[in-house]
């Protein structure tokens, strides 16, 4: 944070959230990391700036910035601001044949609430552009408190979570052209086939499987400011399940999406939503597509804040591991041997083949949460941000080297 960008054009902003890295020109790593600014409407204190005619609203200072890190000399050769305009762009995901980034808008705000266009979109930042592009929503993905998405890369559906509470939902947009998001489509929402508004918060299995169906959103860009239901709301009138803030998802194996719940499970933390509902430390599933809908299957469901503690951004490493950014909310005021002075301590967490989750890696500069985990297309650099406070030096992305085949990520 503060720092100037390499190449210039303005300092780097605060709050690095999601990620992804590319191959970049001249034998470089591109990365595109997610900016979740939070300032109000027209701050832009510590804001992505940028273009104005690139810009998606004249008044929202979040959007990406694009690194060029070069593996040889270890360190950025060029940086540069690649979508501005948006409000808390949280995390995101790879779009069909890794074409770009995928950020998303964690915020529905919009005029009420001084913006000057609506948000809870979806935007791509190609992963060729040298240059930041006009910003445009990709509207038909639907406008929700949006988390992440990901493009499965076979048949070009792309798969969203939704970070609302207690009252989430998971969702996929079918596009009519896999190359071309904005040329329109169909959003869907998942359902327990048989079993209407199925709550998958609380009191599940690991390992059981629940046949899927999808539900069609018809109106994906709600007027919610006219008091029109939202795509959750939607959703759930006709029988979709409700998850507890879904929020990273990534690419599993054999075709499947893995996505995160940070808050469900039955292990509960000892706080309260302010609808009364008691936040758990969080769970793993899994959807597998098929010809029938598909199947759901919990994965993993922490029993306690030593083993995982509200999960957010997920990684699936080159070799099949998984790795979690851990967002400690359970405000359970945990702490680590490594980290005595850190109520709270947030963690990089692995998990094993056998479903064991362990410690990679502890955060002993800030209470800050580790986000954006993504290796390098080679698989010899893991990236990852360490989200920041807002003051200068707490916040900053960080290049990993292996040996990555020696252990067990």
């Amino acid at each position: 944070l503060g720092e100037a960008l390499v190449g210039g054009g303005g300092t780097h902003a605060r709050n690095a959230d999601g990620m992804a890295a590319f191959r970049g020109p001249a034998g470089t790593v591109r990365v595109i990391r997610n900016q979740e600014v939070r300032n109000r409407a027209g701050d832009f204190t510590n804001g992505v700036t940028g273009e104005a005619h690139t810009r998606y609203d004249e008044r929202a200072m979040g959007g990406t910035t694009t690194i060029d890190y070069d593996p040889k000399r270890r360190r950025a050769v060029r940086e540069f601001f690649s979508l501005n305009g948006t409000i808390v762009n949280c995390a995101g995901g790879l779009a069909y044949h890794d074409a770009g980034w995928l950020s998303c808008e964690e915020s529905v705000q919009g005029p009420l609430q001084g913006w000057g266009r609506k948000h809870g979109y979806t935007f791509l930042v190609p992963a060729a552009a040298d240059e930041a592009h006009p910003a445009r929503p990709i509207v038909a993905m639907g406008r929700f408190v949006k988390e992440a998405a990901v493009a499965d890369p076979a048949s070009g559906i792309v798969y969203q979570t939704e970070d609302a509470g207690s009252r989430s939902g998971f969702y996929r947009y079918l596009p009519q052209d896999v190359s071309n998001l904005a040329a329109g489509g169909t959003l869907q929402i998942l359902k327990v086939a048989g079993r209407d508004a199925y709550d998958a918060r609380e009191h599940q299995r690991v390992g059981e499987a629940l046949r899927v169906e999808w539900v069609t959103i018809r109106d994906p860009d709600p007027d919610l400011e006219g008091g029109a239901p939202g795509c959750f709301d939607q959703g759930v009138a006709r029988g979709a399940a409700r998850f507890f803030r879904l929020e990273g998802v990534h690419r599993g194996p054999h075709g499947s999406v893995l996505f995160v719940s940070t808050s469900g499970g039955d292990a509960k933390t000892g706080q309260r939503t302010a609808a009364g509902f008691e936040t758990g430390y969080g769970q793993l599933w899994q959807y597998s597509p098929d010809a029938n809908g598909g199947a759901l299957k919990l994965v993993y469901e922490s029993s306690g804040a030593g083993r995982l503690d509200s999960p957010d951004n997920v990684c699936v490493t080159p070799r099949g591991g998984i790795l979690f950014c851990e967002d400690d909310a359970s405000g359970d005021r945990d702490r680590h041997a490594l980290a005595p002075h850190f109520p709270d301590v947030n963690r990089l967490v692995g998990m094993t083949r056998e479903g064991e989750p362990y410690t990679f890696a502890v955060n002993l500069l800030n209470r800050s949460e580790f986000a954006g985990a993504c290796f390098s297309p080679d698989g010899e650099i893991l990236f990852v941000n360490i989200f920041g406070d807002g003051t200068p030096g707490s916040g900053m992305t960080c290049a990993v080297t292996g040996p990555w085949r020696a252990g067990p990520l």
